[in-house]
């Protein structure tokens, strides 16, 4: 894709004024790094650090059959949502796949908004309105992904350093996955206790005209901006699955270990198929990997087993900056990928030993 047809978030200039390096990522110009993935990794599992998302997508659904549609589109149950509380769910493609991760925000029983991947935008939006199309829902569907921009304040103090300039009650009162609307830097904002790095915090969406000056009231708290660099270690250090990586079309979440965000007491989506496979059980499961030796995984290496075998792949890998050692995600074939075993992931024609662990590297944490 050439540059000149990348999209910029408007925060863009507040990137470049800052010397981030700025990299293609989802059809927008992102800013990959600032001081150094390292420094902002650990500045967000230490104290606090600022990514902006405005990539990603927002979908508003209005309408008295607006769980209606939600309920058989994603995974999870809706219905146990009350306003101001937050889910993360899935949309099964009908073929056993998935085509999209999603968080669902109810505001009230009429009006709900999804948070989409901003790779998948088009394709969300055409799934969605199919659904719709497909179906007598009395529904209203709004993409208001140009409206809003998203700031994700992430790390052990950032609910508590965005109360120094928000409304009350403070966001460090919010429970996880839940939101309320107020006030950050005097701008409106969408204040959400959700984050994509397993270090608590909040996510901030705002007017897109406003977040120029909420970006600039919290560097002035000294919260370091973040890139997508960072981003990515920090969730795979907490072990969350990335669309495009641990989940596609072709992957089923009962294989994701996405079994907790799908429920069998309605119908949706796939229902029948996935209920077959949880009883039968996957072919491949996602696991977690520690590398026993000194060595980075990376996406797409074969994992093996002592004789060399291929039993599986890489589909995130890393050098976790705050365990020092090569962690990794991957699909491991189900009669090697019980938990404790030792495999093997191919490096550059050298097969390193790895210990099989759930997803997930660091203590339970917001």
């Amino acid at each position: 894709m050439e540059t000149s047809t990348l999209l910029r978030t408007p925060l863009h200039a507040a990137h470049t004024a800052l010397q981030a390096r700025i990299v293609p990522f989802a059809g927008y110009e992102m800013p990959v790094s600032y001081a150094g993935l390292t420094e902002e990794h650990l500045a967000v599992r230490n104290r606090a650090g600022m990514f902006d998302v405005s990539h990603m997508a927002e979908f508003e659904l209005r309408g008295p059959d607006a769980l209606a549609l939600i309920q058989w589109m994603t995974t999870n149950d809706a219905a146990r949502l009350e306003d101001g509380q937050v889910q993360y769910s899935c949309m099964p493609n009908g073929l056993g796949g998935i085509v999209d991760d999603l968080l669902v925000y109810r505001f009230h029983s009429e009006k709900w908004m999804l948070v989409v991947n901003a790779s998948n935008h088009e394709k969300d939006w055409n799934w969605i309105m199919q659904q719709i199309e497909s179906h007598p829902w009395d529904v209203q569907i709004f993409d208001r992904s140009a409206d809003w921009a998203l700031i994700a304040v992430q790390g052990p103090e950032a609910a508590g350093l965005v109360g120094q300039i928000s409304d009350a009650p403070s966001p460090a009162q919010l429970a996880y996955y839940t939101f309320r609307e107020g006030e950050v830097a005097g701008v409106p904002a969408i204040i959400s206790a959700t984050g994509y790095t397993g270090a608590g915090g909040v996510e901030l969406y705002v007017p897109a005209e406003g977040a120029e000056a909420v970006w600039n009231a919290l560097l002035e708290l000294n919260i370091p901006p973040c890139g997508l660099g960072a981003r990515d270690t920090l969730r795979m250090e907490a072990g969350f699955c990335l669309y495009g990586h641990e989940i596609d079309d072709s992957t089923s979440p009962i294989a994701a270990g996405l079994g907790w965000i799908t429920r069998f007491t309605k119908d949706f989506v796939d229902r029948e198929r996935f209920e077959r496979e949880k009883a039968a059980g996957s072919p491949q499961i996602l696991r977690g990997l520690k590398m026993l030796d000194r060595a980075i995984p990376r996406q797409g290496y074969p994992i093996v087993d002592r004789e060399g075998n291929e039993i599986g792949r890489v589909t995130s890998g890393t050098m976790s900056p705050t365990l020092g050692m090569g962690i990794a995600m991957g699909y491991i074939d189900h009669a090697h990928a019980q938990l404790g075993n030792e495999v093997y992931v191919s490096i550059r024609q050298k097969n390193v030993a790895a210990s099989v662990v759930k997803p997930g590297f660091l203590p339970t944490s917001r």
